[in-house]
């Protein structure tokens, strides 16, 4: 992410559907921001306005199946990795996000309907300088041989990512990216949520996937996908809170949420975080974390499976 002025919303922006895994109807609506504000939820019940709650890492109080946002007083919103991936690719700084519901809606299943709202909406520089996350030193977490990394590099943002499943049709993949504006509409808002067929009762039985459907999730059974249609050929990214300037390889089976919230909270031990005219180091120490199994992957009677994305 290049240094400069920090970004905000020209106007408003809106989006409706429902919750993959609640099914509840939602809209989520985008406003500009003065700098420095960051990116907000503000989760409103009946009308008024019921929690707020900043997007970083510190605020993180779940990630099985979905990242979740929260506080003291319990969980706020839910299913976050889309709208923060659209903002954290096209560069926006400072962004309130309102929500009527419990969790993001699934949309199509990618970051695109996301990165249309805000491209529809414009963005726009603001007169103060941008912040952001440089990594100074190596951050790693692992278990077993699934692990997150983080690497300086002074040249932006770069991604390295690798996945293997246990299944003829994915196997081992991997993708290597720098992340911009241009890539991340070009090659990876549009990569969508899949799901595997033979985990949907369990799913259900825990509550989980109750408004996923085949125009939102692609469904993988033993030997083919479901709904091939839907289809797409491209990457995967998850933001933090501030633009970061780091290389970041990334070889992991399964549980990319945990794992990037665990190389966040490293990283606020072994990075500097300031305005590009100053830099503050901070000492950090490389401490072990464990990945999640993340969500499997599942299908639905015609309507239902899961989150996470495909390549």
């Amino acid at each position: 992410m290049k240094a400069g002025k920090q970004t905000t919303l020209r106007s408003r922006a809106a989006v409706s559907g429902i919750g993959v895994h609640s099914g509840l109807p939602v809209t989520l609506t985008l406003y500009p921001a003065d700098a420095g504000t960051g990116v907000v939820f503000i989760r409103r019940v009946d009308g008024r306005r019921q929690r707020e709650i900043r997007a970083n890492a510190r605020s993180v109080t779940a990630t099985e199946l979905a990242t979740v946002l929260g506080d003291a007083s319990g969980p706020g919103v839910s299913t976050i990795e889309h709208i923060m991936a659209a903002l954290c690719g096209l560069g926006v700084d400072n962004v309130i996000v309102e929500l009527d519901g419990p969790e993001a809606p699934i949309m199509d299943g990618s970051a695109a309907p996301f990165v249309q709202a805000i491209d529809e909406a414009g963005i726009v520089s603001l007169p103060a300088a941008r912040r952001y996350t440089k990594v100074l030193k190596p951050i790693r977490v692992a278990k077993g041989d699934a692990y997150g990394e983080l690497r300086p590099y002074d040249r932006g943002f770069r991604v390295e990512v690798e996945i293997e499943f246990d299944h003829p049709l994915i196997g081992r993949q991997a993708l290597a990216i720098e992340v911009g504006p241009a890539t991340f509409r070009r090659e990876i808002a549009r990569a969508r949520t899949f799901g595997f067929l033979r985990d949907v009762g369990k799913l259900w039985g825990a509550g989980y996937a109750l408004g996923a459907s085949l125009e939102n999730t692609l469904v993988v059974s033993e030997d083919r996908v479901l709904n091939p249609e839907g289809l797409r050929f491209c990457g995967r990214a998850h933001p933090g809170r501030l633009p970061v300037r780091a290389r970041r390889p990334q070889a992991q089976s399964r549980g990319a949420h945990r794992a990037d919230r665990r190389s966040l909270r490293l990283d606020h031990r072994g990075r500097a975080q300031a305005a590009p005219a100053r830099t503050r180091r901070a000492a950090g120490r490389d401490r072990g974390a464990g990945l999640g199994a993340g969500p499997v992957l599942s299908r639905a009677q015609a309507r239902h499976i899961p989150g996470r994305m495909s390549a």
